[in-house]
Order: structure tokens, then C-alpha cells, then sequence
């Protein structure tokens, strides 16, 4: 016995149908393309076509396609021959109970008795006994090849006889095995699969006695016989009729069968049924579709499509054969300035030669002008220079270009492994070659030596053929030939995915692969494509409407929105069936039910500007682009409250614009269109964040993650592209089409490729892969914004990680299917990862990492080396880009920070877990402040700045300022206030010297009793008291050392901290910060240095703070001390001090008189005229009358003041005497009347209001437009000529968090932005005069 045969005892049910199977297969290979000759064993069937092995000739069943393998039999057995129960197969009695079943039903195999005695050869080191009749049979049965051995020299052996009869007087029970029952004699067992199948079996015929003659409507009948199985049987994989009659033409059935078509061949589920695609050859599943009933509040179209009844005659067609605009009594009416002249349906500007016909007419398209076009960076210039393509489309064996010219000059082409290349580079199957007939266009395949034949000489392991370059052996399709030239290798198609072989998966095979579906998908007729059962659908933003569009039957609803300007963001939750949606300026985040029925509010007060559901953990997250932060709330109830929120990602977010998840990897993708523009990646715990893209980028806005070719895909408004890449930013592939002009939003469903053009208003798709095949999905006049495709499949219930946790408040998904409690601001999380409680009232610390500053809580037994920040509250600082210093007050919740930027002290107000401005305090100009700390008792302003190289205080409101400390002075590097104690310490240095020695000094608060504490610091930084204040820390950066020493100058002492260093802070212990490749925060305890924890973010301040640290109080603490202007603190008590430029009487303070008329002093007590002080240039030699206290500089007030009411004009005279009417009044008027954002000041004896920076109105209770915040950013974007709502967002936040100028790209696209917004704001003007009802082309309303 050959190798595909060889004898195992295994069941019939495996054995036999198994070794046949891989019997016919071995066949196969070897015999090529030539099956004319059949090895031993085998025999040859009438056609030709064909080799069956000799057991099946003649066994009662057709092998042999034409049958011929059961013609010529004889009709009985003769006396030395036993008739299998089966069919007609005769085979010799010698091989009954031969233990190797000859018969398909092993009938031959029944009854018998182990008969060891047969045992004739021992082979295969004695793990194999052959009976004599296997000896010298021809085929090899020991592995060892010894039955077959020497056989010349043997005699033939004797044979068995066949089952030995029981001897007299004994019986021998029969039983029957599984799957078999008994005739009615007893004598034999029949398989079921053999009882009523029209063939007797049973020796007395019972096997076919008690038949039903037909079959039940439930039931098939097979072909042969009166076998009757069950309808769920048919073309289930396995055969239960004997002919195989009920697996036949079951290759294209499928899953739900719900109509037959195509010959019975094919059954398609009802979903497939008039969806408006052809999935059966033959057309029956779109044939009847006219026959279909549309509900009340739908026009049914001619073609059966039914759409709503309120789009018929609208203008616009919405039937695809666009009959719903037919027969309309009178012309629609149109909120366009355009329409179709004939057919009048209505048109905006951008569909006018867009390639697409909207007129019935086509006069739309009619007499477009051809101009030389300008390609983008992945776009290759056909010849005519009117059109570009993809340059991925390049040589693609597409013709492309209209001219043909993408696929000229291309070079070599690669054509299959079985073809024969020409040389003019034609592919030809190798049959064409040498055949006297000339395919090749340079005739390449004839001619040469082709006379040459094939010898056996050639070895060719599938065949040869001849060539004009002589005999060469060949391979079959799907083989290559290897280098040896003669051994065949099958070709994995598989293998390379990017020449998209499946739709969804590849299943290589020997010479051949397969196409399969992913779960919840059936493969098409043409078994390479698959579609989902069921309708997708089309989730639309069109302006403040929620559009629901089929994306088979083309159906459209509407849902309910309580939207009045666009919305920007959504996403869904199938679960619950809603659809959650952002607008413009809004600060809350809204849902509108599937069904079209009810709206609701999830959560206020949040600003939100993309919107991602987590369905398998059920939370919501979205980017909150003003604060920079990725944030997440949990869906378990149908409204939460904002302080609910946790914050998944703070750290190192400039500009994040669009945010998808991919919750089965527990990841989720974003955009970031700020200084650095790239796509980056984060568990969704915000853990393992990384970068995945950062070249190939211009603006990139929406972004979606496509399941099931695991690829991340985005919008480029800049590049006017559509890009994509794998989870891990690899194989980046860039689409820059003709279409992708606008791209907005982007979604991907199965095949194909989606996204939304909000200038051309219209939402189209690609093929994902290729990014041909255009077509325009939702074309309407107003304007598409975000897209997402509803589908159950996109959310399958999985089982969540979150189930197996126990969170007290909120489960977030991790990265390989792991999950995380998360907590919300302002509370930890417990040791046990599950339980959140509220922060307690320990030491705390204060980062300053603009543009943020972030609270960290230091609990005992914290946490140490970890990689990213401990629990914290990360809090974006409002209207302040260049933040240096800043010190905090905890009795009142005061921070103030300096702003570089713009050379100011401003403060702000810690509510709500959130910074909220409350005013500028002081204001240089071409100056920078150098050192500032906050006396946390009175509010006052201790600082000094480069060009005023002193130790002065300014007043809360920033109405007074006072120089304590000027003499002996270089210059102060930092400042460290002990109100309780009265003192005040302060590095003295040279700023312009890094290398030299600075002094670190000390006096009251009020600037007596000066003296020297310590001459030989390094480079001193970061002065912090400690909580009694008799001592002083410090940071000596030069030596990476942290001294300390009392406030009399003894007891010096230094702490090593290691190279870096550059903050230090007290709360219990000392807290230190180094900086190298990362930024680490380190701590003492028992006398040992640990690190705490590392970032790599750049952190420019540290503070701590305790309840001892700003404890008890002084004399100021009480009406400022009875103080009229300054109230400082000393050891003894307190001393009143007035501005510089008033004189103090006890606690009182008057104008100082000194100077003359119209005279005001600087601080360094020389005099000007009044109208230098604040009119935007430094006229004083220290600059101080430009320290305007909060008020803007005169070319700024000019500015300010334009929207309001005109003053009138002011002679040079004039201005003077209204200079000398300004009086500054007291703080509590300011506070009072001002309402703290401004303070008092008298004009010809009226008293009014002179407001800080962003405030107006009479009693500075508005915040300037300066002040708006993202949601309105997003709404005046809309009114640009173009929805680029990233460029807006990312310009305005840039100049109001940060101020500085940005980088030359964006202030270009600003520039040309401000055009646009100038000639929308012209053309809603005229607009408006005229009447004219057409909206403007990118208005977002």
C-alpha cells in the first residue's frame, strides 16, 4: 500500500474518508496538469480526467465524474468473492477479517475474531505485524519498506480464509457498534445513514421495509434512493445522503438563508433583500423591490426606495433615481443663491463643476474650464497637467490619469510566477507560448527555440514546456519555480496583504488560497468581498441636525437635537441607544435617542470638544481643548455632574484635537495640532502614551480606528489629504485626492473609507485601501460636520475587564485587556487600586509646568520611583503663556503667577478645582521680574526685576508700590516671605554672572534691620523658610547641594541632593527637584534621599505647603492692619507704609508734593510729567512709570475702549488738568465699587472705575471678548471661508494661553483665516441688506 493509503486502525468515520481525501490530494499533485497515466493501485477513468483507487471501482457509488468507475460491473459475486453489504463491490474472501477494511461500510470487517496466529512479518523495529497477504503486494506497508523487500525470491504465501465458524453447540451474540442498527435476522448491522436509502442492505431486505414513500415539507430527499433528512441538515459541511446529493451546489449559501437564487446556488439573508446592491448573478434579490410599502411619512421612489415625505420636491434629489424631484407642480424653493436652469433643483457655489452631476440636466457640469493644476507632495502630475492622482496609484496597472500616462514608462512589470514574461512586458500563460501563434507584441514568445522538446531529462517536479529560450520547466498558478529551475514551491498570496487578495482574511492553501469573513460578515458571490447582514448606517452632524442615513436603502431620519449652532462632535452607544453630541459654544455635553424621540444633557459645565464613547467599559471621554486635558466620565447614570469627572491625560497636551478609542486593545489615538504636530497613542488609562506619527503631517483634525485592518486613520486640512498608518504608526499611507480638498471627519466601516467635506457639503467614500472607487454618500445644501458609521458589530459586547473590579467610583480599560480605578479631582486612590476617598489635609505641592500648574498631595508611605505623576489635579492657567514664578496662598486659595510673556503679577483664584482669574496686579514694560513671593497674610506683592534691581511691595489691587530695600543691590534671584515671624530673605547676585558668589540676606518685612546670613552661596535658587521660621533653605544649584542656615547666620548646614538641582520646598521634610533627561522630585525621610517620582515634563517652579507652613498671624491680619495704603509686618508688630509717591502720617498716606505741577516721582524719586506715566514707553530711568498696577498702557486703552462709546476729545491742556483731577482712592473702594477687578479713581471729582486688563463696565464686571473661551473659538471659526476649526482653536489658544508669537505656518494660516472672516463678515453684510436667504459657505451657526 502506498503512502496516502496507508492502513491505521481508525474509526470508518475518520479513517477511510480521511485517507481517501489525502489519497485523492497526493494524486493530484504528482500528476500535474497530465493526468494520463495513474500509479499502482489506482485506475483510470473514461474521461481521462480522473484516478480512483481500485477499492472504489465497483463499490455502488459513482467516483468517477463520469461515472464510468461503476459501468461494466458484474451484478453478483462469485463463489470465492464476499459482497459487501454496500453497493455492488466484490472483493476476495481471503481479505475478509483480514483487519483491514475493504468495503466502505466494513462489512468485510464485521464478525470476525482477532486472529494473532496471522501475524506474518514483523517490521518497523517490531511495532508492526503484517498478515502473508500483505507480503510482496505492491505496496509498501512497513515504514521500513521490508514487506516489499526481496520479493523475487519469495514464494507467494498463504492467505486467510476468511471468519472461522463457531464450533457446534456455541453461539456468538451479535451487537451492533454506535451509529448502526440490527436487521431483522440478526444476522447483520447496517448503518443508519444506509436504512431507507433505496438499496437493501440487509440480507432479508428489513433495512428497507417501513419507508415513507415522500418526504415531509420539513424534509430533503436525496437524489438517490427514498432517504428523507431534515431541512437544517442541507448544506451543513456534512453529507447525509449516500450521494452526497444534500451538500451539492453549497459553496455560496450562507448564514440566515432567506432567498435562493442564482440556480439554487446561492441564498442570500433578508437584509440582502432590496438594499439597492445586487448580491445574487441573477438580480432576484432587487427584482421585486417595487413591491415594497413605505410607512406613512415616506415617499416611496420609483425604484422602491423610500425616503421622507417632507424631501420630496425640496430641491434637492434624495431618491437615487432622483424621482422624488419629479412631477412637482412648481419650482422649489431654494435657500441657495443657485439652481439648476432647466431641471431647478437647487445648487450651491461649491457643487458647480465638481465633477458630480446635481443637476437632472447635467448643465452643472457643462463648459468647466481646464487649467493647469499645482499637485500636492503625494500627488503625481498626469501629462496633460489638468489632473492629479495619488501617487500610491502611480504604476498601479490602472489606468488612472485620463490620458493613460500613470501607467507609462513604468519599468519591468512583475508578472505571476506561472506566467512567461514578453519582452515588451506582456504577462501570457505559458499554453500560449511556442504555439505558432504570436501574443507578445515584440514576438518574444515564438520563434528561437521553441523546436526544442521536453525530455525526461528536465526533472520537473509539475512540468516543462518549451520556450523560445529552450525547455523550462513550469509551475501551475499558485506555484513558483525555485532557483534549482525544476522544484515547485507554492506561492503564499497571502503573505503580502497589500495587494488586498481578501477583503477581510486570507487562508493560504497549496496552490491556491481562500477568502473568509471576519465574525459577523458573509462573503459575496464573488468570494473576495464581504458584507455585514444587516443595514449600516450613516451617523451625520449636517449644521445643528443629526442625520441617521442608510447606507443600503438610502432611508434618512432625523433625530431630535436641541443643537442652535453646529455641532462639531458625536458618537453612539448602542447599548442604550443614544447618540452623544457636542456644539459650538457649549459647555455641556448633550444625547438624542435612535429613536428620534427624546434629548437629554449627560453633564455641564465642561468644555468639550470631541466626544469618544467607551462601550465596553461604559464611560464617555472627551478632549477638553482649553484646559488641555483628556478627560472621562462614567455612563452607569443618565446624568452626572462635572466634578465626576477624572482626568485621564494632562501631561504634555499642547493642542489635542480629535479623539477615537479602540476599546477591545484598551487603547485610544488622538490628534495634536499644536507646536508639535503628531498622532499619538495611550492605554486609555492614559498609561504607555506614545507617539505614532509625527512626519508626514500638516493639520491633522479628525481621526477614527478601522477594527478590522487594525489602522489608524486621520484628516489633513493642510496636506488636503487623508492619511493612515497601523496601531503603531508604521506603513503610513497618505490619500491626496481631488475630493480630499476639506476633509473634516473621517469613518471607516468594512470596506470602504468615509469623510465629511464641510465647504462642499458633502460626505464620500473611498475604498479604504486603494482610496479609488469614489462615490458621494450625503449631499445637502447645509453643511456635514463630524461622521460615524452605526452598526452593532462596531460594538459587540465583549466581556469587559471592569467586570472583575470592585471601583468604588470608575473602571477604566488598560492595555491588554486590563483595567484601572480611576478617581475623580480632588480625591486618591486607596492602596488596594479600588477605593477613592477624599485627599486629606497634608502637605501639598504645587508644580508650575506651563501652561499649567498641578497639585500634588504627599500622603505617608508614598509611593516612590514612579514613571509619570502620582494622583494629581492638573489645572490649565487662564490667559497666561509664559509663566515663571508663582507662590500661593492657602488661607484664601490665592495664586499668583508671573507672566514673562507679558512682563505681569496676576492672580487667581483656586475654584471648583479650577483657576479663575481675577486680575493683573502689576504690569512692567521692557522689563522682567526676577524674584516674587505672596505675603499669604495681606496678599501683598514682595519683587524685583531687572531693571528695578530693588526689594519692593505692591498692594493686593496693585494701587500702591513701595521700594523697602535698594542699596547693595546687584540683584535678587528669589524671594522668601515668614509673615508670622515678620522677616523677609533674598538672594543678592549678579543675574548676568552665573559663576559668581551671591549673598543670602534678611530683614523685615518692611525692610529693617538687613543683614547678611550666608556670603558664599552658588548660584542660590528657590529661598523657602522653614515652618518656625528661624531658619532658611535654599537651593545652591552650583553645587547640587541644599544649604540651610538660621536667620542670625549660624549654624550652616548642607543636605546633598545630586547634580540638576534646581528647586527646593519645605512641607514636613525637605522636597527637592533635579533636572536632567528627566525632571525628578525627590524627598528625605529617615536620613535617607528617595526618589519620588520622574517626568518628562519641564517644570519651572516648586512649592509645598502644610499647615505649618502659612500658620498663625500678625497685626496686618485685621483691616490691613488700620493701614491706609501698605501694611508690613516686623517681629515687633507692624509698620504702615504708603506708595512712593505719597507721604505717610501714622497710618494715613497723602499726595506727595515735591514734585511740580503736573509731576509725578518714580520709584527711584526723580520726577515727570503726569502724562508719561502709562503711555507705553519708559520714561523713568528704573522704568517704573510703566508699572501701571493692573491698568493698560495708553496705546492699549485706545484699543480697549473702541467698542465703546467715544470720549470726547481731549486737547494736550485738557489732558493735563484731567491728570492732575486723577486721585487714586482707597482699596475698599475698589473692591467694592470695582468689584476687585479694578480700583477707584476720581475724574473731575466723579469717582469711576479704572478696570484691570480683561475687565470692562462701570463696575468691571465684564470680561473682555479677549477672555472667550473654546466653544466660542470653535463658533467664530465657523465664519471663515473654510471649517478649519483646528487652525482657529490652535491660533487663538496660542495667543491667549501663551501670547508668544507663533511659528511662521501658523501665523500665515492666521493671516489668511482673517481675510476670510473679513469677507464673510462683507458678505453676510450684504446678505443681510439684500435679504437674500443663502447662508454663507462655512458659517458654523
Amino acid at each position: 500500500m502506498s503512502w496516502y493509503l496507508v492502513h491505521f486502525d481508525l474509526p470508518v468515520a475518520m479513517g477511510g474518508q480521511l485517507w481517501l481525501c489525502v489519497g485523492l490530494l497526493a494524486l493530484f499533485l504528482q500528476a500535474g496538469s497530465c493526468l494520463n497515466r495513474c500509479r499502482m493501485g489506482y485506475s483510470l477513468c473514461k474521461d481521462g480526467l480522473e484516478c480512483i483507487p481500485y477499492n472504489h471501482v465497483c463499490d455502488g457509488e459513482e467516483d468517477c465524474k463520469d461515472g464510468s468507475d461503476e459501468q461494466n460491473c458484474e451484478a453478483g459475486c462469485s463463489s470465492d468473492q464476499f459482497q459487501c453489504a454496500h453497493g455492488k463491490k466484490c472483493i476476495d474472501k481471503d481479505q475478509v477479517c483480514d483487519g483491514v477494511p475493504q468495503c466502505q461500510d466494513r462489512s468485510d470487517e464485521q464478525q470476525c475474531q482477532k486472529h494473532p496466529e496471522d501475524c506474518a512479518h514483523h517490521c518497523d523495529e517490531k511495532s508492526h505485524c503484517l498478515p502473508a497477504n500483505f507480503i510482496c503486494d505492491g505496496e509498501k506497508d512497513c515504514l521500513d519498506g521490508t514487506d516489499e523487500a526481496n520479493c523475487e525470491d519469495q514464494k507467494e504465501a498463504g492467505t486467510i480464509t476468511g471468519p472461522t465458524a463457531a464450533p457446534s453447540g456455541q453461539s456468538r451474540p451479535l451487537r451492533c457498534g454506535l451509529g448502526s442498527q440490527m436487521c431483522k435476522d440478526k444476522s447483520d448491522c447496517v448503518h443508519y445513514n444506509h436504512v431507507c436509502d433505496g438499496e437493501p442492505d440487509c440480507r432479508d431486505g428489513s433495512d428497507e421495509e417501513d419507508c415513507v414513500s415522500e418526504c415531509g415539507t420539513d424534509q430533503f430527499q436525496c437524489a438517490h434512493g427514498r432517504k428523507c433528512i431534515e431541512r437544517s441538515k442541507v448544506c451543513d459541511g456534512v453529507p447525509q445522503c449516500q450521494d452526497r446529493s444534500d451538500e451539492l451546489a453549497c459553496a455560496k449559501r450562507m448564514e440566515g438563508c432567506a432567498h435562493l437564487c442564482d440556480e439554487n446556488s446561492r441564498c442570500v439573508p433578508s437584509s440582502f433583500l432590496c438594499d439597492g446592491e445586487q448580491d445574487c448573478s441573477d438580480g432576484s434579490d432587487e427584482a421585486t423591490c417595487a413591491d415594497l410599502q413605505c410607512s406613512s411619512t415616506e415617499f416611496k421612489c420609483l425604484s422602491g426606495q423610500c425616503v421622507l415625505a417632507s424631501m420630496r420636491c425640496d430641491g434637492h434629489p434624495d431618491c437615487r433615481d432622483r424621482s422624488d424631484e419629479d412631477g412637482c407642480t412648481k419650482p422649489p424653493v431654494c435657500t441657495t443663491k443657485h439652481r439648476c436652469p432647466h431641471s431647478k433643483e437647487c445648487l450651491v457655489q461649491e457643487w458647480l463643476c465638481d465633477g458630480d452631476q446635481d443637476c437632472k440636466d447635467g448643465s452643472d457640469e457643462k463648459d468647466c474650464p481646464v487649467t493647469p493644476v499645482s499637485c500636492g507632495a503625494f500627488q503625481w502630475s498626469c501629462k496633460s497637467n489638468t489632473q492629479c492622482i495619488p501617487t500610491v496609484w502611480r504604476c498601479d496597472k490602472i489606468k488612472d490619469c485620463d490620458d493613460g500616462s500613470d501607467e507609462t514608462e513604468c519599468g519591468m512589470g512583475t508578472c505571476l510566477p506561472h506566467e512567461f514574461q514578453c519582452g515588451s512586458q506582456e504577462c501570457l500563460d505559458p499554453v500560449l507560448v511556442c504555439n505558432d501563434v504570436t501574443d507578445c507584441a515584440d514576438g518574444s514568445d515564438e520563434g528561437g527555440s521553441c523546436h526544442m522538446a521536453c525530455t525526461a531529462a528536465d526533472r520537473c517536479t509539475q512540468g516543462c514546456h518549451s520556450t523560445p529560450q529552450g525547455p523550462r520547466c513550469h509551475c501551475t498558478a499558485g506555484y513558483r519555480l525555485l532557483e534549482d529551475g525544476q522544484t515547485c514551491s507554492d506561492v503564499d498570496e497571502c503573505d503580502n496583504q497589500a495587494q488586498s487578495v481578501c477583503s477581510h482574511l486570507c487562508i493560504n492553501a497549496p496552490g491556491s488560497y481562500q477568502c473568509e469573513c471576519h465574525p459577523g460578515f458573509i462573503i459575496e458571490a464573488d468570494e473576495y468581498q464581504c458584507k455585514i447582514t444587516g443595514e449600516p448606517f450613516l451617523l451625520a452632524s449636517v449644521q445643528t441636525e443629526l442625520y441617521m442615513y442608510g447606507l443600503r436603502t438610502g432611508s434618512l431620519d432625523v433625530l431630535s437635537s436641541s443643537a442652535k449652532k453646529a455641532i462639531l462632535s458625536v458618537d453612539y452607544d448602542w447599548q442604550d441607544q443614544k447618540v452623544f453630541w457636542v456644539g459650538v459654544d457649549t459647555e455641556t455635553i448633550r444625547w438624542s435617542s435612535m429613536d428620534q424621540k427624546t434629548t437629554g444633557i449627560l453633564t455641564k459645565g465642561v468644555r468639550a470638544d470631541s466626544v469618544a464613547v467607551d462601550w465596553l467599559a461604559r464611560n464617555l471621554y472627551w478632549i477638553d481643548g482649553v484646559n488641555s486635558q483628556i478627560v472621562a466620565i462614567s455612563l452607569a447614570k443618565a446624568s452626572v455632574k462635572s466634578l465626576d469627572q477624572s482626568i485621564i491625560l494632562d501631561e504634555e497636551l499642547d493642542q489635542p484635537r480629535s479623539l477615537t478609542l479602540l476599546p477591545q486593545k484598551g487603547l485610544m489615538f488622538w490628534t495634536e495640532i499644536g507646536n508639535l504636530v503628531k498622532i499619538e497613542r495611550a492605554g486609555m488609562d492614559g498609561s504607555e502614551r506614545k507617539a505614532i506619527v509625527n512626519s508626514s503631517l500638516g493639520w491633522p483634525g479628525g481621526i477614527t480606528v478601522d477594527v478590522l485592518s487594525e489602522r489608524v486613520f486621520w484628516t489633513d486640512e493642510r496636506l488636503k489629504a487623508i492619511g493612515s498608518s497601523t496601531l503603531d504608526g508604521d506603513n503610513v499611507k497618505i490619500f491626496q485626492l481631488k475630493e480630499t480638498t476639506n476633509p473634516f471627519s473621517v469613518a471607516v466601516f468594512n470596506d470602504l473609507l468615509y469623510w465629511s467635506d464641510a465647504k462642499r457639503r458633502v460626505v464620500q467614500a473611498v475604498n479604504k485601501l486603494s482610496g479609488k472607487n469614489r462615490q458621494v454618500i450625503l449631499k445637502r445644501p447645509a453643511q456635514p460636520f463630524a461622521i460615524k458609521i452605526i452598526h452593532p458589530i462596531m460594538q459587540m459586547d465583549t466581556e469587559s475587564p471592569c467586570k472583575k473590579m470592585a471601583c468604588s467610583h470608575m473602571c477604566v480599560l488598560a492595555p491588554r485587556r486590563q483595567a484601572v480605578c480611576k478617581c475623580p479631582s480632588g480625591m486618591s486612590l486607596a492602596e488596594d487600586g479600588l477605593v477613592c476617598s477624599s485627599l486629606p489635609k497634608s502637605t501639598f505641592l504645587l508644580l508650575l509646568s506651563p501652561p499649567a500648574v498641578t497639585k500634588i498631595y504627599f500622603q505617608a508611605q508614598q509611593a516612590t520611583e514612579l514613571k509619570g505623576l502620582p494622583d494629581h489635579l492638573a489645572m490649565t492657567i487662564p490667559g497666561v503663556s509664559d509663566a515663571k514664578i508663582m507662590d500661593y496662598s492657602t488661607h484664601d486659595n490665592t495664586l499668583v503667577l508671573t507672566d514673562a510673556n507679558t512682563t505681569s503679577v496676576k492672580s487667581f483664584k483656586l475654584r471648583d478645582l479650577a483657576l479663575v482669574a481675577e486680575g493683573q496686579i502689576l504690569k512692567l514694560l521692557d522689563d522682567q521680574i526676577t524674584a516674587m513671593a505672596l505675603d499669604w497674610v495681606t496678599l501683598n506683592v514682595y519683587w524685583s526685576s531687572n531693571k528695578q534691581p530693588r526689594l519692593q511691595v505692591t498692594s493686593k489691587t496693585g494701587a500702591y508700590t513701595a521700594i523697602l530695600i535698594k542699596d547693595g543691590i546687584a540683584g535678587v534671584g528669589s524671594i522668601a516671605l515668614h509673615p508670622k515671624s515678620g522677616k523677609v530673605c533674598f538672594t543678592n547676585l549678579n543675574l548676568k554672572d552665573a559663576g559668581s558668589k551671591a549673598a543670602v540676606e534678611c530683614a523685615y518685612m518692611d525692610g529693617g534691620e538687613r543683614r547678611v546670613v550666608w556670603k558664599d552661596a552658588v548660584q542660590p535658587a528657590s529661598l523657602v523658610f522653614s515652618s518656625t521660621g528661624d531658619m532658611i533653605y535654599w537651593a545652591n544649584t552650583g553645587m547640587g547641594k541644599i544649604s540651610l542656615v538660621k536667620t542670625d547666620g549660624s549654624g550652616y548646614k548642607e543636605l546633598e541632593a545630586g547634580d540638576g538641582l534646581t528647586a527646593v520646598a519645605l512641607g514636613d521634610m525637605p522636597i527637592w527637584m533635579t533636572v536632567g533627561d528627566m525632571t525628578r522630585l525627590w524627598y528625605r525621610e529617615d536620613q535617607q534621599q528617595k526618589l519620588w517620582f520622574e517626568v518628562s515634563t519641564r517644570v519651572l517652579g516648586l512649592k509645598a505647603y502644610s499647615e505649618s507652613t502659612q500658620s498663625g498671624s500678625n497685626q496686618c491680619a485685621a483691616n490691613n492692619g488700620n493701614c491706609q495704603h501698605l501694611c508690613l509686618a516686623t517681629p515687633t508688630g507692624r509698620m504702615c507704609k504708603c506708595a512712593h509717591d505719597f507721604n505717610a502720617k501714622d497710618t494715613n498716606c497723602s499726595p506727595d508734593q515735591s514734585c511740580s505741577a503736573g509731576g509725578r516721582k518714580c520709584l527711584d524719586q526723580t520726577c515727570l510729567p503726569a502724562e508719561k506715566f502709562c503711555d507705553g514707553h519708559a520714561d523713568c530711568a528704573d522704568h517704573s512709570d510703566e508699572n501701571c498696577a493692573g491698568a493698560k498702557q495708553q496705546s492699549e486703552t485706545k484699543v480697549s475702549t473702541s467698542n465703546q462709546s467715544t470720549p470726547p476729545p481731549h486737547t494736550p491742556s485738557s489732558k493735563r488738568n484731567l491728570s492732575k483731577a486723577v486721585e487714586v482712592l482707597e482699596a475698599k473702594c475698589s473692591q467694592n465699587r470695582c468689584s476687585g477687578n479694578g480700583h477707584c479713581v476720581k475724574i473731575d471729582g466723579v469717582t469711576t472705575c479704572k478696570c484691570f486688563g480683561d475687565y470692562s463696565g462701570a463696575s468691571c464686571q465684564d470680561t473682555a471678548a479677549k477672555g472667550i473661551q473654546g466653544p466660542i473659538i470653535y463658533g467664530a471659526a465657523g465664519l471663515c471661508g473654510i471649517v478649519i476649526i483646528a487652525v482657529i482653536a490652535v491660533v487663538l489658544k496660542n495667543a491667549a494661553s501663551r501670547g508668544g508669537r507663533p511659528d511662521e505656518t501658523v501665523e500665515t494660516s492666521m493671516s489668511e483665516l482673517q481675510k476670510k472672516v473679513e469677507t464673510t463678515t462683507g458678505t453676510q453684510n450684504t446678505q443681510a441688506t439684500s435679504k437674500k436667504q443663502e447662508e454663507p459657505v462655512s458659517s458654523v451657526d
